[in-house]
């Protein structure tokens, strides 16, 4: 967990000399037998202790695994055709996203929305562990939570894209945001050209997770 005091901004847009190999950032599970145990292990616990109930941590689950990216392409989309509502999601992301959509998203953490302009692109990361939009985004790609990309992103964030396949032009600004304990940011991509006609669903279906933490770009129309 990163530590609440210390919320952490990094802004970094410099190239990096390659004279060494990096293992490829992908999207492979290396959830461990370890960690499954732990997590059972304090379940439990915590049933026995009275503080969560095996009922309100199976309520809990759900509620996550109802959560995918789909919320969040939604979000974009509609931030996309509707003015007032971007506007109002910038302002106040979760208000806007629970006001609009009917939702109770309730959290304690601060959702930020970034966006990006032809001048510059945002990629999110959580150096420290893998805080993450769950409330939009649902559960976080393993890559993410990889050392690999935690390290990398920071330091050398074009190369790290390049390795994606996202190729930004040289004069447009990477900036990378650290996600904190108290903190989760959401990527606002821009919309792709050739989209005019597009509806909401149809424009919402270009918007992948990994544009959404600044990876990629949104998908060209077909």
């Amino acid at each position: 967990m990163a530590i609440p005091e210390n919320p952490h901004h990094h802004h970094h847009d410099h190239d990096h000399d390659h004279d060494h190999d990096h293992a490829p950032i992908n999207d492979d599970d290396f959830s461990t037998r370890y960690e499954v145990l732990l997590e059972t292990a304090i379940r439990e616990l915590l049933d026995e202790k009275g503080i969560l109930s095996n009922e309100d941590i199976h309520r809990q689950i759900d509620i996550q695994d109802s959560r995918t990216p789909a919320l969040g392409a939604k979000v974009v989309a509609k931030a996309w055709v509707d003015p007032a509502f971007k506007a109002a999601l910038i302002a106040a992301p979760l208000k806007a996203i629970n006001d609009h959509f009917g939702l109770a998203i309730q959290t304690p953490l601060e959702l930020k929305v970034l966006e990006n302009t032809q001048a510059l692109h945002n990629v999110v990361v959580c150096t420290l562990c893998s805080c993450y939009p769950r409330m939009l985004l649902g559960i976080p790609p393993a890559w993410y939570k990889s050392i690999e990309y935690r390290s990398r992103v920071v330091v050398e964030p074009r190369q790290v894209l390049t390795e994606f396949g996202t190729v930004l032009p040289a004069d447009v600004e990477v900036r990378v945001s650290d996600s904190t304990a108290d903190i989760r940011y959401l990527v606002l991509p821009m919309r792709p050209s050739g989209t005019d006609g597009l509806s909401e669903d149809a424009l919402a279906a270009l918007v992948t997770r990994d544009a959404m933490i600044g990876t990629a770009l949104p998908l060209p129309v077909a």
